[in-house]
C-alpha cells in the first residue's frame, strides 16, 4: 500500500528532473554578518553541511545560538520543526503521542518566543505559535537563542525560536525542489503522504532585480494512541472496620463535610476526616488511621478505577509561503511575503472505564509489603461506562508582511517592516456514554513495568451492544481568534576603529486582538431509555487488537461510534431533548485589545586585552503594554465586566565575547526577559465539570484577570573551543532568577445555576493561576561536534554530534486552605524540567550516502499536578523518555535522491506516576502507560538550483 503515494511522487519528480538542464551547484554555508573569514572556506553538502552550518551560526553570533540548518533546499532532517529541534543542545521534547513530538522546552522552560523570519507569530489566543504546525519542508534554518539582546523581542523566558523560510534572492537564478514521502505508522497500520514543492526564480530587469518564490507542503497522518491507566487513590475501610464507624468491610471512605468557618469535620457515619488533594496525599504506612464518625479507623489506599483508552486520530497540515523580492539598485531590497499554516484534525477516543471502588461481598486484597497500599483486588457489582468521544478541530494562520532594507552608504542600514497576521481555531466535541454493572473485576494495579492488568468475569460482554445502556451526552464547541498588526523600524551605523563599533536603535509597535467564544450543553443519564443496540445500525463501534498483547487487559469493547455521533449530531441532540444546530450559537467569553510599544538602543564596542579582541554589546529595551479586557459571564446571562491594565519596564542586556585564542572564545551574557500571561489564563470565566467521582463537589478552572507578567534575570557564561574547522566543544553555565511564576491555586466555591446535569452540584474546587511563586533554574550544557579529518577511505565523513544538559530547579508552591488563603509554602521542581538529558547523533556523509543515527534521552520530570480530588500525591511525573531515530539519504545523482527515515525504533512508551517530594514513585504509585508509535518513511527528492 505504501507504493502508491511514493510512485505517484516519483513520476512527478521525474518529470521535473527531465525538465532541468544545468548541473546542480554546491553552495557554501553563508556566515552571518560579521562572520570570520575562515567560515567562508567551508564548502560541504548534505548531512555534514547541515551540522557544520549550525556550528558556524553559533561561532559567528554575538548571542548564544544553537541552530538546525537544512541539508538542502527544503530538507530539514525531520518531519516537523519540533522533531528537528530535539537534537539541539538544551532543548527537551515532550508530548510524543499522536505519532510526533509536539512540545519543547529550552533549558526546562516551555515558553519560548516563536518568530518567523524575526516576526513574532502566535496561534489564535495564545502567546506562541504551535511549532509542530510548521512543515519542515518550508524551513531553511531554525535558530534557538539562549540569550537575548536589546534589539530582540522581550518575551519568552525560555529563549527565542526563530524559523527562517527561503526567499528568491537566496538563489542565483531558477531553482526547483520537490519531495514525496510515504510514511507508515505501525501502531495505526496507516500509510500517509508528505509532499512539497518549491519553485523560485529571479530576473534582471530594467527596474532592477526581481525574484519570486512559491513553496507549498501537505502532510497527513493517521495515528493510534493506546493507554492503560490505574485510577487515582482513595481510602477504603479494612475488611473488619471498628464498631461505631458506620462502615462495612472494604467500604470506600468519602470525605466528611467541614464547617466553612472553623474547618471542623462533621461526624457522619461512614465519612472520614480527610482532605482530598493534599500535596503528599494520605499516609501510606501500614496501620495508618483516620477518624470516621469520631472513631480512629485503619484504612487501605486503593485505586478508584481501571481504564483503557484507544484513540484514533487524523491530522492534515496544508501550508505554503510566497515571497516576492525587488532590488531596484545595489543599496535597497524590498520583500513582500505571505505565510500560511493550516491544521485539520479529528480524534475518536474509545474509552473503556470501570470503577473498582464498590464493596459488595468484599474479598481480602493483596497489599504492597509494609504499606496500606492495595496492589491487587477483586471487586464485585462494579459500575462502569464506555465513552465514545469525538473531537474535530481546524486552524488557519496567515502572516502577511512587507519589508524594506536601505543602505546608508557603506556604514549603516535602515530596516522597516510591517506585518499583519490572523489566526483562528475552531473545535467541536461530542461524547456519549453507555453504562452497565459488571459482576466481577479482578485487577492488579501494577502487573509489571508500571502497567496494570484487569479482566471481568466475562470479557465478551464488553462487546454486547444489548447490555450497554445509553447514558450521558456532552456537546461542546469553541472558537478562538487572534490578530495583530506590527510595525518595526531599526537602524544602525558602524565604525571600523575606536571603542564604539556600532550603534543600533529601533522601535516596535504592536496592536494585538484576541477573542474566544464557546457553547456547552450536556444531559445526565439515564435519559434515553434504550441500549446501544437500540440506536440502530452504525451507532456502535468495536475496536480490536488493543495494546497488541503488551498488557494483560481486554483487547476489544463496543461503545458509541464517535464518527456516527458527528454525522448524526442533531438526531442525537433530539434524543436528549437538547437544542439542535438551528438553535445553537457560540457565546463570547472574552475579547482583548492589547497595545505594545517597545524601543531600544544598543551599542557594540571592542577593546584589546593582552593583544586579543574583547567584543562588547550593551543595550536597554523599554516596553510599555496597555491591555483592555472585556469578559462575559455565561453563567450570568452574559454579564460584561471590563478591566484595563498597563505595565512598563526597562530591560537591560549586556554581552561580552573574548577571543582567548583564534579558536577559543569566552562569552558572558546578562539579560532580562518577560513571560506575558496567556489570554486564556486571564479569562475569569468558569470551565466546570460536575461531581463525577462522588466526592461531594465538582471541579473547574478559571483565569485571573489581574495576572501579571513573569520576570526573569538571566546569566550565561560559555567557553567554546573550535579545535578544528568542523569540530568544537562548548560548555555553557546558566542561571535564571524568575519572579512571579504562575502556579495553580485551588479554592472551594459555591456556583449556583450552572446548568450542569452530569454530576449535578453547586460546589466546585476551582483552580486558578496566580503569581505566587518565585524560582531559580540553573544548569550546565556540554556540546560536542566532531568530524575527524584523518579517517581513511569509506570512513571519511564519519562524525559525532552530542550534548548533555544538567538542570537544577526550585520554586516555592503556595499551600492554601479551602477559602483560598495561603497558609504555607512547599518547594517543588519546575514543571517540565528534567534534571538530566542528552542526545547523541552518529553522522555519516561520504559520496552519495548521508546518514544520521540519533538517540534522545531525558530523565523523569514533573509534568503537571493532579486535580485535588483524591488521596494520592499531587504531582504527576513522567518516566524517563527516549527515542532512537534513523535518517538515510542516497543521492542517485546531483539532483535526485532517495530517503528513508525511522522514528522510535525501540518502541518506547510514555508513562506517568504520582509523586510529591519524597512520597510516590513509578512502582506503587504508577498511573498511565501510552504506547508510542514507530514510523517508517520512504521518499524521493529532486533539487535543481
Amino acid at each position: 500500500m505504501a507504493v502508491k503515494p511514493i510512485a505517484l511522487g516519483s513520476a512527478s519528480l521525474l518529470a521535473l528532473m527531465l525538465a532541468g538542464a544545468a548541473q546542480a551547484q554546491t553552495a557554501p554555508v553563508t556566515p552571518q554578518a560579521g562572520a570570520d573569514a575562515e567560515a567562508a572556506d567551508i564548502v560541504v553538502t548534505g548531512v555534514r553541511a547541515s551540522i557544520v552550518g549550525a556550528l558556524n551560526v553559533r561561532k559567528n553570533s554575538t548571542q548564544i545560538v544553537d541552530s538546525i540548518v537544512s541539508e538542502d533546499v527544503g530538507k530539514l532532517p525531520d518531519n516537523n520543526v519540533i522533531e528537528a529541534l530535539q537534537r539541539v543542545t538544551g532543548v527537551q521534547v515532550t508530548n510524543r503521542t499522536g505519532g510526533e513530538a509536539a512540545g519543547i522546552s529550552i533549558r526546562g522552560l516551555p515558553d519560548a518566543l516563536t518568530t518567523l523570519n524575526g516576526r513574532n507569530i502566535f496561534t489564535s489566543t495564545g502567546q506562541a505559535f504551535s511549532l509542530q504546525d510548521i512543515s519542515a519542508n518550508l524551513v531553511n534554518r531554525v535558530d534557538v537563542y539562549k540569550t537575548r539582546s536589546a534589539d530582540q523581542i522581550e518575551t519568552g523566558l525560555a529563549g527565542q525560536v526563530d524559523v527562517q523560510t527561503r526567499r528568491p534572492f537566496d538563489f542565483d537564478g531558477f531553482a526547483i525542489s520537490g519531495l514525496a514521502r510515504g510514511i507508515y505508522n505501525e501502531q495505526a497500520d496507516s500509510y500517509n503522504p508528505n509532499v512539497a514543492l518549491l519553485v523560485s526564480d529571479r530576473w534582471e530587469t530594467g527596474i532592477g532585480d526581481i525574484g519570486i518564490l512559491v513553496n507549498g507542503s501537505y502532510t497527513r497522518t493517521k495515528y493510534r494512541d493506546q493507554t492503560v491507566t490505574a485510577g487515582a487513590f482513595v481510602p477504603f475501610a479494612t475488611l473488619t472496620p471498628a464498631a461505631g464507624t458506620g462502615l462495612d468491610g472494604f467500604q470506600r471512605i468519602f470525605p466528611a463535610g467541614r464547617d466553612p468557618i472553623t474547618g471542623q469535620f462533621a461526624q457522619v457515619p461512614g465519612q472520614g476526616e480527610w482532605i482530598p488533594g493534599l500535596d503528599r496525599g494520605l499516609s501510606t504506612a501500614a496501620g495508618a488511621t483516620m477518624k470516621v464518625n469520631g472513631v480512629d479507623t485503619p484504612y487501605y489506599l486503593s485505586r478508584d478505577a481501571a481504564f483503557s483508552s484507544d484513540l484514533y486520530g487524523k491530522r492534515e497540515r496544508p501550508s505554503f509561503n510566497v515571497a516576492l523580492q525587488w532590488a531596484p539598485n545595489s543599496s535597497s531590497v524590498y520583500t513582500a511575503e505571505v505565510f500560511y499554516a493550516g491544521f485539520r484534525g479529528e480524534t475518536f477516543n474509545s474509552l473503556q472505564f470501570s470503577f473498582v471502588d464498590f464493596w459488595a461481598n468484599p474479598q481480602a486484597p493483596t497489599l504492597y509489603d509494609g504499606t496500606n497500599i492495595v496492589k491487587a483486588r477483586t471487586a464485585n457489582s462494579v459500575f462502569g461506562f464506555n465513552s465514545g468521544d469525538y473531537n474535530k478541530s481546524k486552524t488557519d494562520s496567515f502572516v502577511y508582511a512587507l519589508n524594506g532594507k536601505w543602505d546608508l552608504g557603506d556604514r549603516g542600514k535602515i530596516v522597516g517592516d510591517i506585518a499583519y497576521q490572523t489566526s483562528k481555531v475552531q473545535s467541536s466535541f461530542m461524547a456519549m456514554r453507555t453504562t452497565r454493572v459488571a459482576d466481577t473485576i479482578n485487577v492488579d494495579f501494577n502487573a509489571g513495568g508500571g502497567i496494570p492488568s484487569y479482566h471481568f468475569n466475562d470479557d465478551s460482554l464488553l462487546n454486547d451492544t444489548s447490555i450497554w445502556n445509553v447514558a450521558e451526552f456532552y456537546d461542546n464547541a469553541n472558537r478562538d481568534k487572534g490578530s495583530a498588526i506590527t510595525g518595526t523600524l531599526d537602524g544602525y551605523y558602524t565604525w571600523d576603529d575606536g571603542f564604539i563599533r556600532q550603534v543600533k536603535t529601533g522601535i516596535r509597535i504592536d496592536q494585538r486582538k484576541a477573542s474566544s467564544a464557546l457553547r456547552t450543553q450536556d444531559r445526565g443519564g439515564p435519559l434515553v431509555a434504550t441500549t446501544l443496540a437500540g440506536l440502530g445500525e452504525g451507532a456502535s463501534f468495536t475496536n480490536d487488537d488493543f495494546y497488541q498483547g503488551r498488557a494483560d487487559v481486554p483487547t476489544s469493547w463496543t461503545l458509541a461510534n464517535g464518527y456516527w455521533l458527528h454525522d448524526n449530531a442533531d438526531r442525537v441532540r433530539g434524543l436528549y431533548g437538547l437544542p439542535t444546530s438551528d438553535r445553537l450559537s457560540l457565546q463570547k467569553t472574552f475579547d482583548i485589545d492589547e497595545s505594545t510599544i517597545a524601543m531600544y538602543v544598543q551599542a557594540d564596542g571592542e577593546v584589546s586585552i593582552f593583544g586579543r579582541p574583547l567584543k562588547l554589546q550593551a543595550g536597554v529595551r523599554y516596553v510599555t503594554v496597555d491591555t483592555d479586557y472585556n469578559f462575559f459571564d455565561r453563567y450570568n446571562a452574559g454579564a460584561q465586566t471590563s478591566v484595563s491594565s498597563g505595565s512598563d519596564r526597562f530591560l537591560p542586556s549586556f554581552t561580552a565575547r573574548y577571543e582567548v585564542f583564534d579558536n577559543l572564545r569566552l562569552r558572558f551574557n546578562y539579560g532580562e526577559t518577560l513571560r506575558r500571561p496567556n489570554f486564556g489564563d486571564i479569562n475569569p470565566n468558569y470551565n466546570l465539570t460536575g461531581d463525577l467521582t462522588n466526592v461531594g463537589y465538582g471541579s473547574g478552572t478559571a483565569g485571573t484577570a489581574n495576572l501579571a507578567p513573569t520576570h526573569s534575570k538571566n546569566f550565561d557564561v560559555a567557553l567554546e573551543w573550535y579545535f578544528d574547522r568542523n569540530s568544537a566543544i562548548t560548555v555553557t553555565g546558566f542561571r535564571r532568577e524568575v519572579q512571579g511564576l504562575v502556579v495553580p491555586l485551588t479554592i472551594q466555591e459555591f456556583i449556583p445555576n450552572n446548568g450542569i446535569q452530569a454530576g449535578a452540584t453547586n460546589n466546585f474546587a476551582i483552580t486558578r493561576p496566580v503569581n505566587a511563586s518565585d524560582g531559580v533554574l540553573k544548569g550546565v550544557e556540554l556540546g560536542l561536534t566532531y568530524f575527524p579529518s584523518y579517517l581513511p577511505g569509506p570512513l571519511n565523513g564519519l562524525g559525532f554530534v552530542g550534548s548533555v544538559t544538567i538542570l537544577d530547579s526550585k520554586q516555592n508552591i503556595p499551600q492554601s486552605d479551602a477559602a483560598g488563603n495561603i497558609v504555607g509554602q512547599a518547594t517543588s521542581s519546575f514543571f517540565g524540567v528534567s534534571d538530566l538529558s542528552y542526545n547523541a547523533t552518529l553522522a555519516y556523509d561520504n559520496g552519495p550516502i548521508g546518514a544520521r543515527l540519533s538517540y534522545i534521552w531525558r530523565k523523569e520530570f514533573l509534568a503537571n499536578n493532579e486535580a485535588r480530588l483524591f488521596a494520592n500525591p499531587i504531582g504527576v511525573w513522567r518516566n524517563p523518555e527516549k527515542s532512537l531515530d534513523l535518517q538515510l539519504t542516497w543521492n542517485l545523482n546531483d539532483r535526485l535522491g532517495v530517503t528513508f527515515d525511522a522514528v522510535n525504533l525501540t518502541k518506547s512508551k510514555q508513562q506517568t506516576y504520582y509523586k510529591f517530594e519524597d512520597v510516590g514513585g513509578p512502582e506503587q504509585f504508577n498511573l498511565g502507560t501510552t504506547l508510542l508509535s514507530r514510523t517508517f518513511a520512504l521518499g524521493v527528492r529532486y533539487t535543481f538550483k
